[in-house]
């Protein structure tokens, strides 16, 4: 008959067969097992945040003495060392345990300092025997204080040893690092945070043990991934962080730019959390063989160890990339999901957790380390202190202690006269005769009681802090600063509620009153500064493919281009927003090419599709979001683009160009090379270069100025029209030394509402910087002569002014910038057509 699962069962003896009810047989073992991998293996301990395997890796590591300043060694030995001493399962766990703690893009401070393939988000590491490794500083801050009495200590696996039963834990590593474990009937999945906002939370709880969760996380807003990228959407962070459950959603980092000087592309820089290029990759390639995306031509992986990752995807011309970008997101794991289950160790018990109750168990864990830590230094002291008092007795009467010693019998007998005859304690006794002969020197009474002096120092201070809570909790509070000072780093991770507002943390602000120096406005910079380059989805849909609408194409003074919907001449009535002073507007459409002139007299061609689309607004443009044209165009570096024109139509006007050399020229509309991205479009001298580039009719009048102050204005009919490769014709008579800086087309009917701006300095200035003037004057005020003659002068100079730093013709009001595309205010116009000019408000880069 089976036995009853209450009756103990006697050990078998050799040979004896015992019946056991299977099921009492089972629920015993199962319990047994799910134990084991419950406490012993795969979840965490929420004061250090650290697995068994884990902690034993980091203290084994710390005792063979891999330190940061200490050669790498294999990882065969490590993992060797730590199965052989601590760990009771096989290598293979350990290896996998020791990679983790070693993977940046896994771990947002690795706690080991890896030295070979320790493999990438797509691909294992290499064998143990190929790697190598040590500590990592961050690590040292894990396991500092171990020989300080600071934490329990149990035996190992075959009671040889003995282990740590928990690692001192200078930091919230579990939060920091996070967690991922698959124990029996439960699992947990912590994601990592940012080390600064992490330790602010705790040293705010440290000083506020009321503080409620709203109050952390205002320090802790979301998690901060070791990739990057985006959380779109917090309502489930906020529910994880009251329940320890939620989940949310994690987008990666794309921004549009120029793959080729004819096609946009989306290039992703930063991937969700564990995703890997070769998976969005493979996935993108089957998501456009089933018909799911469309307008992708091309995806490549770019990614390197210099300049981190890199997935550019190619659009096809005509498609829309911000609606590319959202099929991206919806059919892709370029927008994956995150599932928070906070289930760690509390006391030897398994607990789901929020974040208020993570961050009270580690300062709870802090101020015990400490307090331990305290008391163990206090006794080393005192004990010193004792000993110094003995010293110090004995060498006031050192012959006498001399003769003592040498009329007794033994060592005993000595120690026992000591005792007598100073009044001595044991251990003071057994220090001196210890003690070396040189010691007891005139100069060691000094060192000695300057070491008394700061043994008693030290007892007062470490009293304190035991019999002051408020104390221990400073101490506590420093040293986390201490540590968030020295690893901490921006926030990585862009915060966004589901309506695209960034959130940011207030760790750098209003932490605890000394937080200024641990912990920065990293989160705020970082998000304030990785906004910008994000694309969000748009709440309505974005049409796939860009109707091939009219538009305006436009150039701002600092080298910005966008386009507006419809043909009609942006409103000139003045504006007060960044990048708004336009020198080029080229009517075309959306799906249409026009010409960015170069000044060394190349024509390139620029896809419109590719240019970003700004609203028109009353007054001005704000194009602060538009795209850089040398990113649209293929230029050197040397180049600058200084106008753009209408191509591929006999019936444009001529494109009219203006050197340095004074040289004027009108190129035949409709000469153009077949198949070619660009051309030379005027054959320029040695030195020569092109200072303005536009349309000019035949009624059109010119306008070129030099930096000695003359302006000529004629009609444009006196130019003849000439093929590409011509060199132009004289256009003004340079004095020596002198240079064209500016040139305008003016149509006839606007020559009325057309002005003249001149800028005057000193020459040697660089453009934008120094002192001087500037004057407005209508440029009616000039009479128009003939071309190849010297014109009239436009500007007088003032003391310490010797020339034209800038100029601009064209129609009123002008627009005048300073560094970073801000308005600088212009003076009334001025009806002197050779005036001097008004002090300068702010240096001016340029004018539109």
């Amino acid at each position: 008959m089976p036995k009853s699962a209450t009756t103990r069962t006697p050990p078998p003896t050799d040979g004896e067969i015992v019946d056991l009810d299977l099921s009492t047989e089972m629920r015993t073992s199962f319990l047994e097992y799910a134990y084991s991998v419950i406490y012993a293996r795969a979840l965490p301990d929420a004061r250090d945040g650290l697995k068994p395997v884990q902690r034993r890796i980091l203290f084994q590591m710390d005792r063979m003495g891999l330190r940061p300043d200490r050669p790498h060694v294999k990882s065969s030995r490590v993992v060797g060392d730590v199965m052989g001493r601590l760990h009771p399962h096989g290598d293979t766990a350990i290896y996998e345990a020791l990679v983790r703690l070693a993977q940046p893009f896994t771990m947002r401070l690795p706690l080991i300092d890896g030295h070979g393939n320790f493999g990438s988000l797509d691909d294992g590491p290499a064998a143990p025997r190929y790697t190598e490794a040590r500590l990592a500083a961050s690590a040292l801050a894990l396991t500092a204080d171990l020989d300080e009495d600071t934490v329990d200590f149990s035996p190992n696996y075959d009671y040889t040893l003995t282990e740590p039963e928990v690692l001192p834990a200078a930091f919230p590593n579990l939060l920091v690092n996070g967690a991922a474990g698959i124990a029996v009937g439960m699992a947990t999945n912590m994601p990592p945070h940012n080390l600064v906002e992490v330790v602010a939370a705790a040293r705010h709880l440290l000083t506020h043990p009321e503080a409620s969760l709203e109050d952390l996380t205002a320090f802790v807003p979301g998690p901060d991934l070791p990739a990057g990228g985006m959380i779109v959407g917090l309502d489930g962070i906020r529910e994880a962080y009251r329940t320890g459950r939620g989940k949310f959603l994690t987008r990666a980092t794309a921004h549009v730019e120029s793959v080729s000087p004819r096609r946009k592309g989306i290039v992703v820089t930063e991937l969700p959390y564990m995703v890997g290029p070769e998976k969005v990759i493979a996935r993108i390639k089957e998501a456009v063989g089933s018909k799911k995306l469309q307008g992708i031509t091309d995806v490549a992986d770019l990614t390197d160890r210099r300049h981190g990752t890199r997935l550019v995807i190619s659009v096809k011309n005509g498609y829309n990339p911000e609606a590319v970008l959202a099929q991206l997101y919806k059919h892709t794991p370029l927008e994956d999901s995150f599932g928070i289950n906070n289930v760690s160790l509390v006391d030897g018990q398994p607990h789901t957790l929020g974040l208020r109750e993570l961050l009270e168990v580690f300062v709870r864990h802090r101020l015990t380390v400490v307090t331990r830590r305290t008391r163990f230094r206090l006794g080393k002291r005192r004990e010193r202190a004792h000993l110094v008092d003995g010293l110090l007795i004995a060498i006031l009467d050192i012959d006498e202690v001399i003769a003592v010693i040498r009329s007794s019998d033994d060592a005993a007998t000595a120690r026992t006269r000591l005792m007598q005859v100073f009044d001595l304690t044991e251990p003071q006794a057994g220090y001196i005769l210890e003690l070396q002969l040189r010691r007891l020197t005139k100069f060691s009474v000094i060192e000695l009681e300057k070491e008394r002096d700061e043994l008693a120092r030290e007892i007062e201070a470490l009293e304190a802090i035991l019999a002051d809570d408020v104390l221990l909790r400073r101490v506590v509070s420093r040293e986390l600063a201490a540590v968030a000072e020295q690893f901490g780093t921006p926030r990585r991770t862009v915060l966004l509620e589901a309506s695209g507002e960034p959130v940011t943390s207030s760790a750098g602000s209003a932490a605890t009153p000394d937080d200024a120096s641990a912990s920065g406005g990293g989160a705020k910079r970082a998000a304030a500064s990785a906004q910008p380059m994000t694309l969000m989805p748009s709440a309505s849909p974005v049409p796939l493919t860009v109707p091939d609408d009219p538009c305006r194409v436009v150039l701002s003074a600092t080298g910005l281009v966008a386009r507006t919907a419809g043909t009609e001449p942006v409103a000139r009535t003045g504006g007060r927003r960044p990048h708004d002073a336009l020198t080029s507007q080229v009517a075309t459409t959306a799906r249409g090419r026009i010409g960015a002139v170069t000044d060394t007299g190349r024509l390139v061609l620029l896809d419109v599709v590719s240019t970003t689309e700004v609203p028109r607004t009353e007054g001005a443009l704000g194009l602060a979001g538009a795209t850089p044209v040398r990113q649209l165009v293929d230029i050197e570096p040397e180049e600058t683009v200084v106008g753009m024109v209408p191509v591929g139509s006999v019936d444009n006007p001529p494109i009219v160009l203006a050197t340095a050399d004074g040289v004027i020229k009108r190129v035949k509309p409709g000469d153009e090379p077949r198949n070619a991205e660009s051309w030379e479009v005027i054959s320029l001298s040695e030195g020569d270069r092109v200072v303005f580039a536009g349309t000019a009719a035949d009624t059109d009048f010119l306008a070129l100025v030099t930096s000695d102050a003359q302006l000529l204005r004629f009609q444009a009919a006196k130019v003849r029209p000439q093929g590409r490769g011509a060199g132009g014709m004289a256009g003004i008579s340079l004095h020596e030394g002198a240079r064209v800086i500016a040139g305008a087309a003016v149509p006839e009917e606007l020559l009325a509402e057309a002005v003249v701006v001149t800028v005057a300095g000193s020459e040697g200035s660089l453009p934008g910087t120094g002192g001087g003037s500037v004057k407005v004057t209508p440029l009616d005020r000039y009479p128009a002569k003939g071309r190849a003659t010297g014109g009239v002068r436009s500007h007088r100079f003032l003391r310490g002014e010797d020339e034209l730093v800038v100029a601009w013709v064209g129609v009123a009001p002008p627009r005048a910038l300073r560094e970073g595309g801000q308005p600088v205010v212009l003076p009334e116009p001025d009806e002197r057509r050779d005036g001097s000019g008004s002090p300068l408000p702010a240096p001016i880069i340029g004018i539109g």
